[in-house]
């Protein structure tokens, strides 16, 4: 019987897509002509977040320092504390005077310019810290949390970790270097931006497409105007945040996103030579990105998929959902045909927490490598009595 459940949950997926092409007589897997795309950059990845295919990857895997891009890794921590209710947005952390002391902008690095002894927002200091990529802000959040930088990095790693970045360490919450602790892959921080979007997205919205910060005042007590970092802010359509950083190693980096007509694309260009060498690559990449491939909605957001299994949970099965909606992309004028099948490790421990990542639906059109689109559970889910469990087991043995 167990089966015949999982045969089921195959087919109702089968009977969600749409139809492939009636006249499409090419064979399955046959080749397709990528669109062609040159660089000289060392490091380059580009992926459609919607379909989660990789459009473009060049030294994806290779570790290197993120300066300032780890910064992003410390939003999503604070981000996550927040979604929790560990945290608030309007608490306050007071700025020491040894913090003030190793990050004011006299030693270097960029600052939102905190005075000793003031007392800011968590709100405040996310807009610092996206913004203009203050290092006073990161240490503030990071001692205001775990009572210091380093104890602030461990749950960063902690994090991490969960999340899926599998060849990342951080050292300090700014990025600052720290003797060659702090490393990413480009891999790694497109899974990044891709969670925060996803897990976050009023959070998103919120602190990362700021034009401009004002905060603290100058010497002749005028207000402190900063702009946003994000060098293709307001100059490409559809960009709308995540982070720059700079390493000697590295280059110039940036780890950008954009979107247009419902479509959302994340990059990242390491190695570059200059400012203008960044900016340009991620303008080039992302315009190829939107203009050479499309994206083909399946399934619209908030559409069930079928169910999965939950073990010691109030209930034996929970509903999967689309968080978004899932698109397959494939190059302009694409006439090829797909298949698609939901994944997933059951059963799945209960407690769930409706939005919880649970599958992954794997489209494969003809001819391209599988896109993988996580789904969520739909509801929430307790831990389930003995009862529960009696009547869980009851349902595995017959299916009803």
């Amino acid at each position: 019987m167990r089966g015949a459940a999982a045969g089921l949950t195959a087919l109702a997926l089968t009977l969600a897509f749409p139809a492939a092409s009636a006249g499409d007589t090419r064979p399955k897997g046959a080749p397709v002509s990528r669109p062609l795309y040159v660089t000289q950059a060392p490091i380059v990845m580009l992926k459609d977040l919607d379909s989660g295919a990789i459009l473009f990857s060049r030294g994806a895997d290779k570790r290197f320092a993120p300066a300032s891009m780890a910064k992003v890794m410390t939003a999503y921590v604070v981000l996550d504390l927040i979604k929790k209710g560990e945290l608030a947005r309007d608490k306050q952390f007071t700025v020491s005077e040894a913090t003030w002391k190793k990050w004011n902008g006299s030693t270097g690095g960029s600052t939102m310019f905190l005075r000793p002894n003031e007392k800011v927002s968590v709100d405040e200091l996310l807009k610092g810290l996206i913004t203009v990529s203050g290092n006073d802000a990161a240490a503030v959040l990071a001692v205001g949390i775990d009572g210091s930088e380093d104890a602030f990095a461990k749950r960063m790693n902690v994090v991490a970790a969960k999340i899926g970045m599998t060849s990342s360490r951080f050292g300090t919450p700014s990025g600052w270097p720290d003797g060659g602790i702090t490393k990413v892959s480009a891999a790694d921080l497109i899974t990044l931006a891709d969670r925060l979007i996803r897990d976050h997205p009023d959070g998103y919205s919120r602190y990362f497409s700021l034009p401009k910060l004002q905060h603290g005042k100058s010497p002749e007590g005028k207000p402190i105007i900063q702009p946003n970092r994000n060098p293709i802010l307001g100059r490409f359509e559809g960009a709308d945040g995540l982070k720059t950083g700079h390493t000697a190693e590295a280059g110039y980096c940036f780890l950008g996103s954009a979107k247009r007509n419902g479509r959302r694309l994340i990059m990242v260009v390491a190695g570059m030579s200059s400012e203008k060498a960044r900016r340009d690559e991620a303008e080039r990449l992302m315009k190829w990105g939107f203009e050479e491939w499309e994206g083909r909605e399946l399934v619209p957001a908030g559409a069930s998929l079928g169910r999965i299994d939950v073990g010691k949970g109030a209930i034996p099965a929970v509903a999967t959902e689309a968080g978004i909606a899932v698109r397959m992309t494939v190059p302009k004028g694409y006439e090829g045909s797909y298949r698609a099948v939901m994944r997933t490790r059951a059963p799945i421990a209960a407690p769930l927490i409706r939005g919880t990542p649970v599958a992954d639906l794997v489209v494969t059109p003809d001819g391209l490598p599988p896109q993988t689109t996580p789904l969520i559970a739909a509801t929430d889910v307790a831990e389930g009595g003995v009862w529960a469990r009696a009547r869980t087991g009851f349902y595995r043995l017959t299916g009803l």
